[in-house]
């Protein structure tokens, strides 16, 4: 994979951590900022635009939930990738992290190998843009090459993930999605992810687009039906 140009933010508030993690990308050839708390993070992510940022949850003067929620709130970071780092291993974390617009994480204490070939993962899936006609149902336009979704006269935002979960489902409208099929093809083999990264992309579709157009089909999957 091409690494050339691609650049990376480190936020953990543990010197020896970014220094290895720094060391290990660098190898690969990535561009490595690093930042030491939460407002420094925020700071860096404005000044050096990286194309993806790794965020430990547990910082000084913000967390790395927050400062992710405050950077997906800013139209310039809507599809920049976001991993996580935790000690903590509670769902309820991890799925919060998903719900403020995390695309990964990875545990404490930290492989360097796991960490790379999971940034690796990463810009290999999200570097396919979706291939596809524009989808036309009733008030709903979905535009693969802009990345564009239009509900009515309005322009929703989604994600790059959001984007690909809707379009997955809304190309076969009244087909049932396996939720290993909508794994598989939304996120791909390489990234490791759970079921209830599924539930919760597909709650934030529905709430941004505010319809009622994908069915969840108990112990199954999905479907797209306006």
């Amino acid at each position: 994979m091409d690494t050339k140009g691609k650049k990376i933010l480190i936020a953990d508030d543990e010197p020896d951590i970014l220094e290895i993690i720094q060391y290990n990308l660098s190898k690969e050839g990535y561009e490595v900022t690093t930042a030491k708390d939460g407002d420094d993070a925020l700071a860096k992510s404005k000044s050096s635009k990286p194309d993806l940022i790794i965020l430990d949850i547990m910082m000084p003067k913000k967390s790395g939930i927050e400062v992710c929620e405050i950077l997906r709130s800013q139209p310039a970071f809507k599809d920049v990738l976001i991993i996580f780092l935790t000690a903590l291993n509670d769902e309820s974390n991890h799925i919060k992290g998903l719900e403020m617009g995390a695309d990964d994480y990875v545990n404490k204490p930290i492989s360097p190998k796991v960490l790379v070939s999971r940034v690796n993962a990463l810009f290999r899936r999200f570097g396919k843009e979706p291939e596809g006609k524009v989808l036309k149902i009733e008030n709903l336009t979905i535009d693969p090459d802009r990345y564009e979704v239009i509900v009515g006269d309005n322009n929703i935002t989604l994600a790059k993930k959001e984007f690909e979960l809707l379009y997955l489902l809304a190309s076969r409208p009244g087909r049932v999605f396996l939720r290993n099929e909508i794994l598989n093809q939304v996120w791909g083999n390489d990234v490791i992810v759970g079921d209830r990264t599924i539930d919760v992309h597909i709650r934030k579709v529905r709430q941004k687009l505010g319809l009622d157009c994908i069915t969840t089909i108990k112990g199954v999957g999905y479907k797209f039906d306006l």
